[in-house]
């Protein structure tokens, strides 16, 4: 039986939190919905203390941003943006249209069709998190989305240079210097200087999240999303150090970010939590990370490998790190997770940053029943279908005039009585239940 060497805050106090926050978008989406392009202005004075005409950025502006960084800047960006795409592109390819023919005379199929616009929000009040423009604004462009807008906060009171170099290096069409609520609304509800989209994309804080949450139905989102979560799932093959820097890696998103580790030895659970302590001394981000670490860290110590993978898949964890002698044997049995990282070569950071992985991902266990961001969240796979021959309406036609009666949708059955005398020259009584044809083959 596992044993807890360290437990995270208790789920009564996230609850009590989060109807805060549910309260606090609520009223604020009402009035953005009420007042469009005046209470975003209203709401990004008064949280982001950032007054404009207009919050689209201008060529000119972008233009200066892309000017403030450097040469080496730019490439990193591009190596970046490259390895997102190509992913994508292999994600785009494996999503292929259907057209068969299910019995004589009947075609079915589906398309695969890109959404007309989509929004995507790149977090950046606490840092400038550029990666985020990478993960949506490419993944929705190689979807084939001809529309894409983005929002971020300022930094510093002004927008972030390199994000919005990501922003327009990755393709979007609008970019707009707007965060948290309002950016989420104006996106979703349409302001008379903002078209609505028609989903909404991309991580964020608690009220980003939120409004998602309940704008969701009005438009297609992503994923719930909460804080960024990590769990690192280790054995006696690694060293403590390596275990403590990715929990830590992780922790300084946000003073509420969990950061969990996973072991069968109690010894290096131990190294570890000292190790911990030991980082946060020296971390340049550990006022978030230490608080964060102490309110939300956990150590866990299971008996084995199959015990380790069933609490894996309990506390579904946004990232997992495995560093075991066999990381191939997780990959091959767990089933929760938001993304995998495999091997103590590869880490958390890579997928966030660079390596080509998404890093939208599903927070709060929803893990269980969904995956992260990709192509295929801005693509509506759309079914058709075609009858070519009398023969086949007939035949489909006498079946669903019976079914039809059998649950009393006298109107339905009504549309399949009218094919079969149609095309079955049949005489079937108006409201009637069609009897079968006698079908032979030769």
């Amino acid at each position: 039986m596992a044993t807890w060497l360290k437990r995270g805050v208790e789920a009564a106090v996230l609850r009590s939190a989060a109807k805060q926050v549910r309260d606090i978008v609520e009223a604020t989406l009402a009035d953005i919905e009420a007042r469009g392009d005046a209470a975003v202005r209203d709401l990004s004075i008064r949280f982001d203390g950032l007054d404009r005409k207009s919050y689209r950025l201008t060529q000119i502006e972008i233009d200066d941003c892309l000017g403030q960084l450097s040469e080496r800047d730019v490439k990193d960006i591009e190596f970046a943006q490259k390895q997102v795409g190509n992913f994508a592109k292999h994600q785009r390819n494996s999503i292929l249209d259907v057209e068969v023919e299910t019995m004589p005379g009947v075609i079915l199929g589906h398309r695969n069709i890109p959404v007309n616009a989509a929004g995507c929000y790149v977090p950046g009040g606490k840092y400038p998190l550029l990666a985020s423009a990478h993960m949506s604004v490419i993944t929705a462009r190689v979807a084939g989305v001809p529309r894409i807008v983005t929002c971020a906060p300022p930094f510093n009171g002004k927008p972030a240079p390199a994000i919005v170099a990501a922003q327009h290096m990755a393709g979007a069409d609008e970019i707009y210097c707007l965060g948290g609520i309002q950016a989420i609304g104006a996106m979703a509800l349409g302001t008379s200087s903002i078209a609505p989209v028609d989903i909404v994309v991309g991580p964020g804080n608690a009220f980003v999240a939120e409004a998602k949450r309940q704008l969701f139905g009005r438009v297609g989102i992503d994923l719930f999303a909460g804080p960024t979560e990590t769990l690192v799932i280790a054995d006696e093959s690694v060293d403590a150090e390596m275990c403590a820097t990715d929990l830590l890696g992780q922790a300084e998103h946000g003073p509420d970010s969990p950061a969990i580790l996973l072991t069968t030895s109690r010894k290096l659970a131990e190294e570890t939590m000292v190790e911990v302590e030991r980082l946060l001394a020296i971390l340049p981000t550990a006022v978030i990370a230490q608080k964060s670490w102490s309110q939300f860290g956990e150590v866990i110590v299971a008996d084995s490998d199959d015990e380790m993978i069933c609490i894996a898949d309990e506390i579904a964890s946004e990232h997992v790190q495995v560093m075991t002698r066999d990381p191939e044997y997780f990959l091959e049995r767990m089933t929760n997770y938001g993304a995998l990282f495999l091997g103590s070569r590869t880490n958390v950071a890579y997928g966030d940053k660079v390596i080509g992985t998404n890093h939208t991902l599903p927070t709060r266990k929803a893990a269980r029943y969904t995956g992260g961001l990709w192509v295929g969240k801005f693509i509506k796979t759309c079914t058709y279908q075609k009858v070519l021959t009398n023969e086949a309406s007939t035949l489909v036609g006498e079946y669903c005039s019976r079914l039809c009666a059998l649950e009393g949708f006298a109107g339905h059955g009504e549309q399949a009585n009218l094919r079969v005398r149609r095309y079955g020259h049949r005489d079937v009584p108006y409201g009637g239940a069609a009897e079968p044809l006698l079908i032979t083959t030769g």
